[in-house]
């Protein structure tokens, strides 16, 4: 199977001229998150792709630091980010793992469409709580693969055999949600998209 980050720079190109399918959640997602911005907000988004929404956000906060895995998804994000003029974003190839938790902390934490393509998902939680201000905010959409047809479900691990999808693991809402009050998070919002994807806003709480 085909590691992480060869995937993703092996389907940068392919990904960012893809369209998005639900252009209305989309926006109402968007018109959700820039509820939680200002224009003091230090904003983090890892598995940050090809940038695209890191760079509507941005004329609504100070400062965005977006991270990707794929140095080819960064080369992207920082094309198009040159090309619509947007100087407050700092673009990295990085993992969420590696960022220093006593470096800087951030106001909102966006981790959109990247928890289920993630092999440590408490592990990552309870970083994203770490690397929150005390009144932070974690929004998040994930895929849940724990709630996906068993024909898809059987078909996943031989896509990922030859290659032709990445590490997946396999939550349900519950479970997602479990794993983020357990790491101090309350749930300010729980949005199922559709049938196999929930958006949450979940607001930073001291343990």
């Amino acid at each position: 199977m085909i590691d992480s980050k060869k995937f993703w720079d092996k389907s940068a190109k392919k990904y960012a001229k893809s369209t998005i399918k639900d252009e209305v959640t989309y926006q109402k997602k968007l018109t959700i998150t820039q509820q939680y911005l200002n224009k003091n907000s230090n904003v983090l988004e890892f598995g940050c792709g090809s940038g695209c929404t890191a760079i509507i956000h941005a004329p609504y906060v100070r400062k965005i630091v977006a991270i990707d895995i794929s140095e080819k998804m960064i080369e992207i994000a920082e094309k198009k980010a040159d090309k619509e003029k947007v100087k407050n974003i700092i673009f990295q190839q990085n993992t969420l793992e590696d960022l220093d938790l006593n470096k800087e902390k951030y106001d909102v934490i966006l981790g959109l469409n990247i928890l289920h393509l993630l092999e440590d998902v408490d592990y990552s939680i309870h970083h994203v709580y770490t690397l929150l201000n005390s009144d932070g905010v974690f929004i998040s959409s994930t895929s849940l693969i724990g709630e996906v047809n068993i024909m898809l479900k059987c078909l996943i691990p031989i896509m990922q055999f030859v290659g032709l999808a990445p590490y997946v693991t396999y939550l349900t809402q519950k479970q997602l949600i479990n794993k983020l009050t357990k790491a101090g998070f309350s749930i300010e919002l729980a949005w199922r998209t559709s049938h196999e994807s929930i958006f949450i806003v979940a607001k930073k709480t001291i343990l």
